[in-house]
């Protein structure tokens, strides 16, 4: 779940950096992938109870928020 929460705005950082907007959007994809790993990670994070639902519900919303924020962004380029 680290692991996947970093790519995030690693990729994010990664694609401002690029010239061209099709290099931007490419990077913004990486990142939602990442995003849509996290969400899984979380829902099997709690069936195999290692977070309680409480927390998958609070994450989950984290999670849908930044990826809508990502979608947004894309939309901008």
């Amino acid at each position: 779940m680290r692991r996947s929460a970093y790519s995030v705005p690693t990729n994010i950082a990664e694609g401002n950096g690029r010239k061209t907007i099709p290099d931007k959007r490419h990077f913004l994809d990486i990142a939602t992938g990442s995003i849509e790993e996290l969400h899984y990670q979380c829902i099997l994070a709690r069936d195999l109870h290692y977070i309680t639902a409480e927390v998958c519900i609070e994450l989950h919303d984290r999670i849908q928020r930044t990826g809508y924020l990502i979608h947004k962004l894309r939309l901008s380029l």
